[in-house]
């Protein structure tokens, strides 16, 4: 896909880390960008910047997702690019017995239930409403439209207490093939990055030396990764057209062990 001003596209998260690098990323080659977030300051800043649009969308809401599309439709088009960053984690065992007082919990079932609907309930929900939006446009050299969804290395390499989130971009992954391939004939691509350690908001709380320590043990290059490197992977799988049904870790070949 050539990306110019003909070009709109939507971003779930974009008001910031690897959400906000895409947005920017996509608009310096002149596509019209759209920003759903929570952060209605923070996304109304960077969509003014922009030149783009911005609705206030929490994605595990149907009403909410539904008027953001339609609000940022009406004011830079049918989007043929949809990028999904929105999402969150938590850390909390399976079960676990209290240091202190021996006492044995489980983990909460709400707070498991939260993360899959963020993570993977919405992501699905804005894929499914904006590749039925996308079929409504003409193609373009061939093709109609293109999604990226963000999973993560925790996907295939889960850490303690990650059981919620690993469940929920597990599924992230698990859904790429098949709806590349619900979406073949309309020629609708759908890819998925995999990050690894990024310095994003989710790490805004970590000390610096804690920081230092997670980028110390990626193999190469050691260091956390920068949102522009997930930005310039999804704008390539975006441009290339041959990219499609993909699932690509982007982690500096972190393999990490049990802690």
């Amino acid at each position: 896909m050539e990306l110019n001003s003909n070009i709109s596209a939507i971003i779930t998260g974009g008001a910031s880390g690897l959400g906000e690098a895409t947005a920017r990323a996509l608009a310096s080659q002149g596509v019209k960008v759209g920003i759903f977030d929570l952060n209605e300051e923070k996304g109304n800043a960077v969509a003014k910047e922009l030149d783009g649009a911005f609705a206030k969308v929490n994605v595990t809401s149907e009403e909410e997702v539904d008027a953001g599309f339609e609000k940022v439709r009406a004011a830079i088009g049918q989007e043929r690019i949809l990028v999904n960053c929105a999402g969150t984690g938590n850390a909390i065992k399976t079960a676990s017995r209290d240091k202190e007082t021996g006492a044995i919990s489980h983990f909460p079932l709400d707070k498991f239930d939260l993360i899959i609907q963020i993570n993977l309930v919405g992501t699905f929900r804005c894929v499914a409403k904006s590749a039925a939006g996308m079929m409504t446009l003409d193609p373009i050299d061939g093709e109609r439209g293109a999604i990226i969804n963000t999973a993560s290395v925790a996907a295939e390499d889960g850490q303690i207490g990650q059981a919620a989130y690993s469940a929920s971009k597990g599924g992230v992954v698990g859904m790429t093939l098949p709806i590349a391939r619900d979406l073949s004939r309309e020629l609708i691509r759908v890819n998925t990055i995999l990050p690894g350690i990024f310095d994003t908001p989710l790490l805004q709380g970590a000390p610096e030396k804690v920081k230092q320590a997670l980028g110390a043990q990626v193999p190469n290059p050691a260091r956390l990764g920068n949102p522009n490197e997930y930005a310039s992977l999804a704008v390539q799988m975006i441009s290339n057209s041959y990219f499609n049904g993909e699932d690509v870790r982007l982690d500096g070949a972190i393999r990490m062990a049990p802690r």
